[in-house]
């Protein structure tokens, strides 16, 4: 057990990253990607909102939707419980750390919006994953997401501090740089 555990977190880490392989979640990955500290503060609450939404949707899906046999409400459940989810997180950054929610600005709220939280819900689900192995799935998955997050921002920094041409500034060499990010990721598909 422990073996296949370790398997479902490394494969989601590298070899279906929910950014780079998956391609969910663009919008906070391009958004927040321009400094690393900004994607630290994203990184993290995104692995959590997406922990703790694998845990409550995998617990509704299993414990209220299939045993009432409304699997037709599972989409508009499990965003429901993102939503409030992210309401929770953004209230506590706000709080504890003023100076990275202001740096985070409106995509923090983009969370519940985040197709990448919802997509691993949704793939814990269709895998059938027990509980164990959808919150490490779910974990594996936003760590996989802060890496990829990370690696970005520190590219961009870089980027930002060199001689590029004029037409590529900002969202073109962010998309180029994204793409070569998911070909390098692409070498770990052929490690399974």
């Amino acid at each position: 057990m422990g073996a296949e555990l370790l398997a479902i977190f490394i494969v989601a880490i590298f070899i279906e990253n929910v950014v780079l392989s998956q391609v969910l979640g663009l919008c906070p990955f391009i958004g927040v990607s321009s400094k690393i500290d900004s994607a630290v503060g994203m990184g993290m609450a995104v692995i959590f909102v997406m922990l703790l939404a694998s845990v409550v949707t995998w617990s509704i899906q299993n414990f209220i939707l299939i045993p009432l046999q409304l699997e037709y409400l599972q989409t508009i459940s499990f965003i429901l419980v993102i939503a409030s989810l992210v309401q929770f997180v953004e209230m506590v950054v706000r709080k504890v750390a003023p100076a990275l929610y202001q740096s985070l600005g409106v995509f923090l709220p983009l969370i519940t919006t985040n197709c990448a939280v919802l997509g691993i819900s949704l793939i814990n689900i269709k895998r059938g994953y027990n509980l164990v192995e959808a919150t490490v799935n779910a974990g594996g998955a936003g760590l996989g997401f802060f890496f990829a997050l990370l690696i970005m921002a520190g590219i961009r920094e870089r980027l930002d501090i060199s001689d590029i041409p004029e037409n590529m500034r900002g969202a073109p060499i962010a998309f180029v740089t994204a793409g070569l990010l998911a070909t390098a990721f692409m070498g770990f598909s052929g490690l399974v």
